[in-house]
């Protein structure tokens, strides 16, 4: 959700807190802030909107020797994109920021608000600082105040907080959010991910649950473990393209067959990381996400039921734990996450490991929480998305189900080694069909201006491509803002026909190698009504307004990866001709780190 970083030493504090929160503000773009203490000096700015507007504020501002500093990118949780809700929050001489949500805010601050404490903000973060400085305040030593303030706090939080008590120090707690503590030649730095530490850190602690103290400029050592940090700055540049989105889009074909490679090749199946004992015993699989991945979830049921004849469910991780779900004893969880800091799916994981049941991990990221979290995993190595929007790591989540559909197929003898070696076939061709073509986005280009307006879209499908409806539609939602509804076909005559009318745009997802006469008919049911029809196909149909044609495919798979592409275009050049930000849309933020 939001991002923070940190930095002890001797540089030019500003020009490390304003590169790490570049990296970050992905993250979150609604305020950012950061707080200089040097030579005994508390510095402070804030501002609204993107990081451009923090530059702004602190252009004349440096700050040389020896010193802190604290940055924070903002998604608000608690509280509008007010300067006043930005952090750092302060306090009489400390500083404070933090990821995640304190749970028992209202209670902290009722107590403090009666010792005298004023509060400027509508945060749960503002809590913190000042109870910090409370203890402070009955004598403690500014050690055991944090310690104690920490103590208090229920909820998520990665929590860095200065104060002129001790300028020396960083003091910093970990639970349920991201927080990494790196070493370089330049002093020691703390940063919610990987990115901002490339090129400044040479050794990190990636921080687990629980973790709390300070670090100064020698007490590094005291951390554990302490690992080398990967310095492969593959970060994704533009490349030329107008936005990381389409870039994203345009190099799923790549992707793909990375997240192929070593796993599927040579006709055989093959999960060299994961032991084949770990599947003994599986009765039934329980998939959980949100959002994309749930999407990604959905296809993965189908998948696996259709190839591996296991019962899959697939729920939804910010209603699973709070639903009171019967947990049997044979049944697999998998979690899928594209940050591996997605609150709900972790909160979820821990849940389900109280009942001693096996867990996978379904991820991009390797070293986060739910990977951390969980016995095993599948790396999706999609690489890192910039675009909030989620491209291709929604791709590689599907061909990641896809390849353990298929290895469980076989491992449980329901596929032949001639079905496995013609499913790998058809995933590298899938991945191939990924491969953008240039007619193609150039018509979704011109026909893209003819639905900006309306009262909504339906897209819709069946089997595999009713969630590729649901996940297209959110990508539309995502960045242009229209509404946009995914819907199985067969059930559009069961109430949601009685929107059909000129104004209603339905995208129909057509594939010609699975139930195309079912969803024509569907199609004609909705045209037949006068509703404005897209149809995506590599087959010709006459009841179509408009046609987004596919490439010819031989297996309905090949036709998902295809239609997938297209629809991502299409949400894409809506969301660019109503003028949007395809990048950053309004009110998301790209890791969803509290519940």
């Amino acid at each position: 959700m939001c991002g923070i970083v940190g930095y002890i030493g001797n540089e030019e504090k500003k020009d490390f807190i304003l590169n790490g929160l570049k990296e970050l503000e992905y993250r979150g773009y609604d305020s950012a802030g950061m707080s200089v203490l040097s030579g005994g000096e508390l510095s402070v700015f804030k501002a609204v909107g993107k990081l451009v507007n923090l530059e702004q504020k602190c252009k004349d501002f440096s700050s040389v020797g020896f010193g802190v500093a604290i940055g924070h990118t903002r998604w608000a949780t608690h509280g509008k994109p007010t300067e006043a809700n930005a952090h750092p929050h302060i306090a009489d001489f400390s500083n404070v920021i933090h990821n995640g949500i304190i749970e028992n805010y209202q209670e902290i601050k009722s107590g403090l608000e009666q010792q005298g404490h004023t509060f400027i903000s509508q945060t749960d973060t503002e809590v913190i600082v000042h109870l910090f400085e409370n203890y402070l305040s009955k004598g403690l030593e500014a050690p055991e105040a944090f310690k104690n303030t920490i103590r208090d706090l229920k909820g998520a939080y990665a929590i860095l907080l200065i104060t002129k008590k001790e300028p020396n120090k960083i003091f910093y707690a970990k639970n349920a959010s991201p927080l990494i503590i790196g070493r370089g030649k330049g002093g020691i730095y703390f940063a919610s991910s990987d990115a901002p530490l490339i090129g400044y850190a040479d050794e990190v602690c990636y921080l687990e649950d629980g973790s709390m103290g300070y670090i100064d400029e020698d007490n590094f050592h005291t951390l554990s473990p302490i690992k080398k940090l990967d310095q492969n700055k593959g970060y994704a540049q533009k490349e030329g393209f107008r936005y990381f989105m389409e870039k994203e889009i345009y190099e799923q074909h790549n992707v793909l067959l990375e997240t192929m490679m070593g796993r599927a090749s040579e006709g055989k199946i093959t999960l060299d990381s994961i032991a084949p004992s770990f599947f003994d015993e599986i009765g039934e699989i329980t998939i959980c996400a949100c959002g994309t991945s749930y999407h990604a979830g959905m296809v993965g049921k189908y998948l696996l039921e259709r190839y591996a004849k296991i019962k899959t469910n697939v729920v939804i991780a910010s209603e699973y734990r709070y639903a009171s779900p019967i947990v049997k004893s044979d049944e697999l969880f998998v979690a899928i996450s594209q940050s591996g800091e997605t609150l709900d799916t972790l909160e979820a994981i821990k849940f389900v490991k109280k009942f001693g049941n096996k867990t996978l991990a379904i991820c991009n990221v390797d070293n986060s929480s739910i990977v951390r979290e969980c016995q095993e995993v599948l790396l999706t190595r999609a690489g890192i998305e910039k675009g909030v929007a989620s491209t291709k790591a929604f791709a590689t989540q599907v061909m990641i189900l896809w390849i353990l559909s298929i290895y469980l197929g076989g491992l449980r003898g329901h596929l032949s080694s001639k079905e496995i070696e013609k499913s790998i076939e058809d995933m590298v061709e899938s991945a191939k069909k990924t491969e953008i073509c240039p007619k193609m986005h150039d018509k979704i280009k011109r026909i893209s201006k003819r639905y900006l307006h309306g009262h909504g879209f339906f897209f819709i499908g069946r089997d595999v491509f009713y969630p590729l409806a649901l996940e297209s539609a959110l990508k539309l939602k995502e960045i242009s803002y229209l509404h946009a509804e995914g819907y199985p076909s067969g059930e559009m005559k069961h109430g949601p026909i009685a929107l059909a009318d000129s104004e209603l745009f339905t995208v129909a997802l057509m594939p010609e190698h699975l139930l195309y006469e079912k969803i024509k008919s569907n199609v004609e049911e909705l045209s037949a009504r006068d509703a404005t029809i897209c149809a995506v196909s590599a087959k010709e149909f006459d009841g179509a307004d408009d046609m987004l044609y596919i490439q010819p495919c031989k297996s309905y798979m090949e036709e998902f990866f295809s239609m997938m592409c297209a629809l991502q275009l299409f949400a894409l050049e809506v969301a660019v001709r109503l003028g949007n930000d395809v990048d950053m849309p309004r009110n998301l933020a790209k890791s969803v780190t509290v519940e």
